[in-house]
């Protein structure tokens, strides 16, 4: 990828923000990847369609984050769960060979597999080494007639949200408009009721999440001809062009994907949540108010109210018991801020949120529903988030998986609401599996027991009488051994 493009990239600008005194989105700078490098983010925003072969062409260290690294789920094929590497090692390096390892590799995987098409991952190595991917792809999806498709977002072009950034424009150059959707089956549309294309874009169906909102749409009549990428299929990406309305669900993942898709093809968009009872509420209400049909505004309305009314009465329970809770929220991007609303719904008090990885936009959302004088945390080191929680007598933490031994040390309850998660939050049951998982975990007996004293503990300067005590009580009495006399 050419350094232009990568400043393009960049430079966003649907991005309200990315004024002239603030070129760019993600400044890059010396250990900048170490959250997760270009590569890692474009594999992980494509790895959830689960019908491609994905090949990562690079050293097999590349190849760590293979395996459901994102916890993404399909509703069909599991071919995403394998991890497919050229594995070069010095020797293909130094004897030029690693295009030919790679052209191998992309035979083995389509004579093994017939998936619908291979993503061939470009990463550091070939790329210094100049290897020609693209080539490469283009003679393979030649010889083969299977659609193979180079995503060149080697590590060292920066960040994890720039490798997102390529995988979306990689789709939307070179595999969106090359099918047509399927015909509306018949029987369907009716007088008062027409089908509605949309698109979901950066929604990854993190614990299977998507699947709560699917119904939903599908009562409405809103056919989502792809959700990139969770539980996507090849074909379903092709015909991403033909949608009325595209829903943004993570902005600073995949906003060129909107925009590109509103240039080309005149697709309207709009930034939306599925996590909360108000946030699906308004995503629900936007699809209806960018379509603007009045029998599908009718419907819409009338789901809402039946739902919200089922739902407010299935938390109200949860809410009694997490009433004034407070929590510290530890995330970034769309769920620093849509999370907040999922919370503030349970009737829970937000002290601070983190905002590493959030958008000018997502920060004003969060000063909306937190006020001007919101807490927000840039930099989650450990220690300061601990302070943090003792300072404001926080009930819970919620962050990622990778602050859960930091939370579990100092003995605060965690609730990790990252990709790794097991438990899907989105939609209106989302909600109430929310509410569950919280309960859970602030209500546990094991919290009480991990904070009293333990029994040796020094109490009133007696430590080691009352030890020897204590343990001489525990001790089980023993009968005393005759030792037998010799003559």
């Amino acid at each position: 990828m050419k350094q232009k493009e990568i400043a393009a990239l960049l430079d966003e600008p649907a991005c309200a923000h990315n004024a002239k005194d603030k070129s760019g989105c993600a400044k890059l700078k010396p250990g900048a990847t170490a959250g997760g490098c270009s590569f890692d983010g474009a594999q992980i925003a494509l790895l959830p369609i689960a019908d491609v072969a994905h090949i990562v062409h690079g050293s097999i260290a590349c190849a760590g984050n293979s395996w459901d690294n994102r916890g993404a789920r399909s509703s069909g094929p599991s071919l995403y769960k394998i991890g497919m590497t050229t594995d070069l090692t010095e020797q293909d390096v130094i004897m030029g060979r690693s295009e030919k390892r790679l052209f191998l590799g992309i035979k083995q995987a389509i004579e093994s597999y017939k998936p619908a098409a291979v993503f061939v991952y470009n990463t550091c190595v070939p790329a210094l080494t100049g290897d020609d991917v693209g080539a490469v792809c283009r003679e393979a999806q030649t010889r083969w007639g299977t659609p193979v498709v180079s995503v060149d977002a080697a590590g060292f072009y920066g960040t994890k949200n720039l490798g997102n950034r390529i995988a979306g424009e990689t789709m939307v150059t070179q595999v969106c408009g090359t099918r047509e959707p399927d015909p509306v089956p018949p029987g369907i549309e009716h007088a008062g009721f027409k089908v509605h294309d949309v698109n979901l874009v950066a929604e990854y169906n993190i614990a299977g999440e998507l699947w709560n909102v699917l119904p939903l749409l599908d009562e409405l009549g809103l056919r989502v001809l792809c959700s990139l990428s969770g539980d996507a299929r090849f074909h379903e990406v092709q015909t991403m062009h033909r949608a009325e309305v595209n829903m943004m669900v993570c902005s600073k993942a995949m906003i060129n994907v909107a925009r590109k898709l509103k240039e080309t093809y005149g697709i309207p968009w709009f930034e939306g949540s599925f996590y909360g009872v108000a946030d699906v509420s308004q995503a629900l209400r936007d699809f209806a108010r960018i379509i603007d049909d009045p029998d599908l505004t009718r419907r819409t309305e009338a789901l809402i109210a039946r739902e919200e009314a089922k739902i407010h009465a299935a938390l109200e329970p949860y809410r009694a018991r997490l009433q004034g809770r407070k929590v510290l929220l530890y995330t970034g991007g769309v769920k620093s801020w849509s999370i907040i609303s999922a919370l503030q719904d349970l009737g829970m008090t937000v002290v601070a949120t983190g905002t590493r990885k959030s958008t000018e936009e997502d920060k004003a959302r969060i000063r909306e529903l937190m006020g001007e004088d919101a807490v927000m945390i840039e930099d989650g080191n450990p220690r300061g988030l601990i302070d943090r929680v003792r300072e404001n007598d926080v009930d819970i933490l919620i962050a990622g998986g990778r602050n859960l031994y930091t939370a579990l040390k100092a003995r605060i309850p965690f609730l990790d609401i990252n990709q790794e998660r097991e438990f899907g939050y989105a939609g209106y049951v989302g909600m109430v599996e929310l509410a569950r998982q919280l309960c859970l975990t602030v209500e546990s007996p094991i919290w009480d027991a991990v904070r009293r004293p333990a029994p040796w503990a020094a109490t009133d300067g007696q430590s080691h009488q009352a030890s020897a005590k204590s343990l001489s009580l525990a001790a089980p009495e023993r009968a005393p051994v005759e030792v037998p006399s010799h003559a």
